[in-house]
């Protein structure tokens, strides 16, 4: 079956007691035994599974081509499970430019458990072979990163991860398995927020894991029923609305991005534009091999806090908001929002300046959007 197809019915079949077409909401916190030893269809308490789970985990694993998979409460929260795979002791590599969230988790939280992190440039392999150590067990990428928009190569990655013993890790929120496929390039789990274009609407949160080896997929599941981090029924029925309109949702999100890149590529206000559909990107032609298009993630630079801070000010289409991925175009400014938490010299060192935008081009008419970041541009 093709990708929309899977993404419509795999997981979502007609419930076999009324034939509704869609997966009723189990709004329920237990389950009765049968008899004593002997439960209904495996299901016994709601932390521990319950059938929205099942079936969003279902479609999850299949669109990404898993193993298995798993659904939490939070990005964030499965991205922690994914990190409880190390034992105290163990190094990870990770890509420098990550989500704020997780440099925060890694370096101010799993660091007290014994844990060892490394931020580097994975877009090179040699600084990601450099930096591995003896106890090094895991190589945890975002491509692209938010918010700089590098690319790491994913099968360079894979290759480096075997030879050394090491599980690869691949986060795919920015580009969903529509138009990037990590696990056929050799990652052996995919980590996704669920709240952005998986779930697509902006009104319910989630994670996922997905695994490729029975081993981690057995860990994984004991972290969610025993940490108590699954997804909850209600959340588990949006997301498998949303996950429904992916594939053309993606399609309309994919061209709406390149066409404001380059509006703003071409605009003489705008110093900077971070994405990788444009020619000029360092890594377009890595871009066009692994990805199916250049998503609809960017960021780009007016040259100053104050200009930032002014354009912001003035967007109406255009939210100024937290998060990503949703129908409507969400714009921020990371040093002051999604990256807070990570300290400036770090940022400066990585590409976050002060007057650094990201914007999440929504599925809006792209003639509004561009107008409404012309009339902005006004401003500064």
């Amino acid at each position: 079956m093709g990708f929309a197809t899977n993404a419509i019915h795999v997981g979502q079949e007609p419930d076999p007691s009324t034939g509704a077409v869609v997966t009723p909401i189990y709004q329920t916190s237990t389950y009765v035994y049968e008899e004593l030893g002997k439960t209904k269809g495996g299901y016994d308490y709601a932390r521990t599974n319950h059938p929205n789970r099942k079936a969003l985990e279902k479609t999850v694993a299949k669109l990404e081509g898993g193993l298995s998979a798993y659904v939490f409460t939070s990005g964030m929260a499965a991205i922690d499970s994914v990190f409880r795979l190390l034992r105290p002791g163990d190094h990870a590599v990770l890509s420098e430019a990550v989500y704020g969230g997780v440099y925060r988790l890694t370096t101010q939280l799993l660091v007290h458990f014994g844990l060892e992190f490394s931020f580097v440039d994975t877009s090179d392999p040699a600084v990601v072979l450099g930096a591995f150590r003896p106890n090094t067990k895991m190589i945890y990428i975002e491509t692209p990163t938010n918010p700089t928009l590098r690319i790491t190569d994913i099968s360079a990655m894979a290759k480096l991860a075997n030879e050394r013993h090491s599980t690869l890790v691949v986060d795919n929120t920015f580009l969903t398995p529509y138009l990037q496929r990590p696990i056929e390039l050799g990652a052996h789990i995919v980590v996704h927020s669920l709240t952005k274009y998986l779930n697509g609407h902006s009104d319910a949160t989630g994670g996922a894991v997905i695994l490729t080896r029975p081993d981690d997929a057995e860990r994984i599941y004991f972290v969610q029923r025993s940490a108590g981090a699954g997804l909850a029924p209600m959340d588990c029925f949006l997301t498998s609305r949303g996950i429904k309109t992916l594939a053309v949702r993606m399609l309309q999100h994919n061209a709406n991005g390149l066409a404001v890149a380059r509006h703003l590529d071409a605009h003489p206000k705008v110093r900077k534009v971070f994405y990788p559909g444009l020619v000029h990107h360092p890594q377009h032609e890595l871009a066009r091999r692994q990805q199916k298009g250049p998503g609809a993630m960017l960021s780009f630079d007016l040259g100053s806090e104050e200009a930032s801070r002014r354009f912001l000010n003035q967007v109406k289409v255009c939210s100024l908001a937290e998060s990503l991925g949703g129908v409507e175009s969400l714009i921020s400014l990371p040093a002051q929002m999604t990256h807070a938490s990570m300290p400036k010299e770090v940022r400066d060192r990585i590409g976050i300046s002060e007057s650094l935008i990201r914007l999440s081009v929504g599925i809006e008419d792209v003639e509004d959007i561009i107008a409404d970041i012309d009339q902005a541009l006004l401003y500064i």
